[in-house]
C-alpha cells in the first residue's frame, strides 16, 4: 500500500512530494534501488502517456474494446 501511495502522490501531485514520501516507502522495507525502480517506472510512465496526449495518439482499438 506504501508503494501505491507513493505512486498515486507522485501522478497526482507531483509538486507536493518530499523526502517523507521516499522515507515511507523505507519504513515498509523498500531499497534504495526498488525506490528508484518503483519512481522511474511511475515518471516514465506519466511521461509516455503526456507525449501521447500532446500529440493526440489515439488508444489501439483493441484497447479500448470492453468485450
Amino acid at each position: 500500500m506504501a508503494m501505491l501511495g507513493y505512486v498515486e502522490k507522485l501522478t497526482d501531485v507531483p509538486g507536493e512530494m518530499t523526502e517523507s514520501n521516499v522515507v515511507a516507502l523505507r519504513d515498509v522495507g523498500f531499497t534504495e534501488r526498488d525506490i528508484l525502480d518503483i519512481c522511474t517506472v511511475a515518471a516514465y510512465y506519466a511521461y509516455v502517456n503526456r507525449i501521447a496526449d500532446g500529440l493526440g495518439v489515439q488508444m489501439e482499438t483493441w484497447l479500448a474494446d470492453d468485450g
